[in-house]
């Protein structure tokens, strides 16, 4: 049987539209494995207050 608990759910953010002064946040909803990956996660996702692709880092 597995183990449970290793899973989390964490919440992704724009680090470009901060910047950049828009209005609105993009932000996505993904899990991972903190046992696997402890350090904070960075994804290149789709932004569509930019209307483009950008990175993406967790947020606590």
């Amino acid at each position: 049987m597995a183990k449970k608990g290793n899973r989390v759910q964490v919440i992704l953010e724009c680090t470009e539209q901060k910047e950049s002064g828009v209005a609105g946040m993009s932000r996505y909803i993904t899990t991972k494995n903190k046992k696997n990956t402890p350090d904070r996660l960075e994804r290149k996702k789709y932004n569509p207050y930019l209307k483009r692709v950008t990175v993406h880092r967790e947020i606590k």
